[in-house]
């Protein structure tokens, strides 16, 4: 039946189509051209524009060299910022027909409160601001509201509170994916890392045979990286935890692994740098015990669930709502 209603007004003429829109509605459709309509309200290209702007920022820097991958990224972002466009005003049409009510005092505090957050508090800055952006103040307020409905429609629908996340799940979706729970072999890591002068430089490798020799005669690695290292992790006893081969270069990573617990490298050598490496523990690969991932599973299972009901709520409101898209 939706369907024949949907093939019907697709031949009914533009005009009459027009007929039954608001004449704000109206005007947007007839300079922007309809993407989709949802109920009585109209979806502009226009809209969909502004709205994937931010996207469309990231995937210019992305593909500035390679513009055919940009317009593929780029038509898809356009595609998902109408779904979005489209579920905003089905949850917009499904809070106006459950008969709830927007306290005009809460508009105020939500419009204050984004005006700090964005503006730092300046409502000239502000008015400016949304006049640059051809923007009026009361089309910022309805995008504060609207906001503001869907993320409330959104909880309240699909809400974390909803959902109930048994220990027989996380145990079940933990044997099921012990994959996502290896970890390669790793060895608790203390580096150096002198940087060169050029690559022939000489002073900076006889300055680590210098430490390497202290640490020899008693000294702890740990305090001679925090007097000596160059490295991110000076401040921290050129501490880098638990790694894995893949974390560092191969020639760092292939003599870090041929260590054992306890044992220090001789002086290692690149075009840039001098490092040395001391190893305090090993551990093999292994599958991280269940008690270490357990509130990792139960974060995914609940986001996989609240996903679930969150698209089970918007078919069912496409079902009941008149849809068409352009």
């Amino acid at each position: 039946m939706r369907r024949e209603l949907m093939n019907y007004f697709r031949l009914i003429p533009f005009s009459a189509v027009m007929f039954f829109l608001a004449a704000s509605d109206l005007q947007a459709a007839l300079v922007d051209g309809i993407k989709a309509i949802v109920s009585d309200k109209v979806i502009t290209y226009a809209q969909v524009l502004q709205f994937t702007e931010p996207a469309e920022i990231v995937l210019r820097r992305q593909y500035a060299d390679d513009p055919q991958t940009f317009n593929q990224k780029f038509s898809q972002a356009l595609d998902d910022s109408l779904e979005q466009l489209v579920e905003r005003q089905l949850i917009l049409h499904d809070f106006n027909n459950s008969g709830y009510k927007f306290p005009e005092s809460l508009l105020d505090e939500l419009v204050q409160q984004r005006i700090r957050e964005r503006f730092g508090g300046d409502r000239i800055t502000m008015i400016k601001t949304l006049q640059a952006q051809g923007m009026t103040v009361e089309e910022f307020r309805k995008q504060v509201r609207d906001q503001f409905i869907e993320n409330y429609m959104r909880r309240n629908k699909t809400g974390a509170d909803k959902i109930f996340v048994s220990p027989y799940k996380i145990e079940s979706y933990y044997l099921a994916h012990q994959d996502d729970f290896k970890v390669e072999d790793q060895v608790k890591l203390r580096m150096i890392v002198l940087k060169k002068d050029s690559p022939d430089d000489t002073n900076t490798v006889a300055i680590a045979d210098e430490i390497r020799q202290k640490v020899k005669e008693g000294a702890t690695f740990a305090e001679m990286a925090s007097v000596y290292s160059q490295g991110s992790q000076q401040h921290e006893g050129g501490d880098w935890g638990w790694v894995g081969r893949s974390v560092l270069r191969k020639e760092l990573a292939d003599v870090a692994f041929s260590l054992k617990a306890g044992q220090m490298s001789d002086v290692i050598q690149t075009p840039d740098s001098v490092y040395l490496m001391y190893v305090e523990q090993t551990r093999p690969a292994h599958v991280r015990p269940l008690n270490d991932v357990r509130d990792d599973i139960e974060k995914t299972l609940r986001t996989q669930e609240q996903a679930r009901l969150q698209k089970e709520w918007i078919d069912g409101l496409k079902k009941k709502t008149f849809i068409v898209y352009y």
